[in-house]
């Protein structure tokens, strides 16, 4: 008798009837069926399989690559170089590409105001000069904002004066900078305003004639 509780799912008589239903399959006969087994054949060997070929040495130069002109490396088209000046004189100014690059980062209005002249007159193909007369306009522009903000903070401490003055000092000093490795074709690059520089390129100018 199974006891209340116990709750083992296998059959009592489970281990006799495997025993039996074991002993029965050593007695099974398959029925006979009209197909057999295919084998693979034995002689001839198979068609698709040859023999290794051993070459002498003057056989295997036959086969030896023997070169050819070497292709031609893939060069990208990349953006015009905005770091590289020259003497070129460039159309509607007469004046050599070099200083109108460096024009406009010279310190206070002169080069405020050569930036938007430039950006007014200059066509899209002189990309060089474009790019940095956005810049260096970009620049002017920062340095207005923090010059008036420190202005009106100045009015109320006197820190803010001489942080004005400090300021006013270091960029005039980093704007020189500028410009001159702008005249001598070394690549100028005020990440700060890069936003500011695409969309003064972008809106100002040309002016169409």
């Amino acid at each position: 008798m199974p006891k209340k509780f116990d709750t083992n799912p296998l059959d009592p008589e489970f281990p006799d009837k495997a025993k039996a239903q074991t002993a029965s399959v050593g007695d099974y006969t398959s029925p006979n069926s009209p197909y057999k087994t295919a084998e693979f054949p034995t002689s001839p060997s198979s068609v698709t399989e040859e023999t290794t070929r051993r070459l002498a040495e003057e056989q295997f130069e036959a086969y030896r690559f023997m070169g050819g002109a070497a292709p031609v490396a893939y060069q990208a088209a990349g953006l015009p170089d905005v770091g590289e000046t020259s003497d070129r004189i460039v159309a509607k100014t007469g004046t050599p590409e070099r200083w109108l690059i460096g024009l406009p980062y010279i310190p206070f209005t002169i080069g405020l105001i050569a930036g938007i002249i430039l950006l007014l007159i200059m066509p899209k193909t002189e990309s060089r000069v474009r790019f940095h007369a956005a810049q260096g306009l970009a620049a002017h522009v920062g340095v207005l904002i923090v010059t008036t903000l420190l202005g009106i903070i100045g009015k109320v401490t006197d820190l803010a004066q001489l942080g004005n003055g400090i300021f006013t000092v270091a960029s005039t000093v980093l704007l020189l900078i500028f410009a001159i490795k702008a005249w001598r074709g070394k690549p100028v690059h005020i990440e700060s305003v890069d936003d500011l520089t695409n969309w003064l390129e972008e809106k100002i100018g040309p002016i169409k004639q």
